[in-house]
């Protein structure tokens, strides 16, 4: 029990990361306005971005840049010294994704205030009901 409270305790920004996928989980699922549900969408990314570039650091570790020749005795030594830079590479390309993606849903998001007057997912969802019904 104590090495298990011990993980629970050293891991305690995993935490604040689930924490944050559940509120943006919760705003993208529950909330029927559509800018919360793209703050949501935003909060969510924000928190599994987070989470990858926080298993990729390393406590006394450097960045991966080899100051030695490769046949050095302590090569093999100092490979363990190293942050492994690819969640850091993978999430800088999530960034990117999640800024496009942030795009696209707000200008999604002026497209139909423009054309329903709301953002309300019910209200849209009744006007394009009554719509059909009005074309039949």
């Amino acid at each position: 029990m104590n090495e298990f409270m011990t993980v629970l305790i050293s891991r305690v920004n995993w935490w604040f990361y689930i924490i944050l996928m559940v509120v943006g989980l919760y705003g993208i699922t529950i909330k029927k306005n559509v800018m919360k549900k793209i703050i949501g969408l935003s909060i969510l990314q924000t928190a599994i971005i987070l989470f990858f570039v926080s298993i990729g650091a390393k406590r006394d570790a450097t960045i991966p840049i080899i100051e030695h020749a490769y046949d050095s005795p302590h090569t093999a030594y100092q490979a363990t010294q190293y942050i492994n830079p690819l969640p850091h590479v993978l999430m800088l390309t999530a960034i990117v994704v999640a800024v496009a993606t942030l795009g696209v849903a707000l200008a999604l998001s002026i497209k139909i205030y423009r054309e329903y007057n709301t953002l309300d997912e019910d209200e849209i969802i009744q006007q394009i009901k009554s719509n059909n019904e009005l074309d039949r």
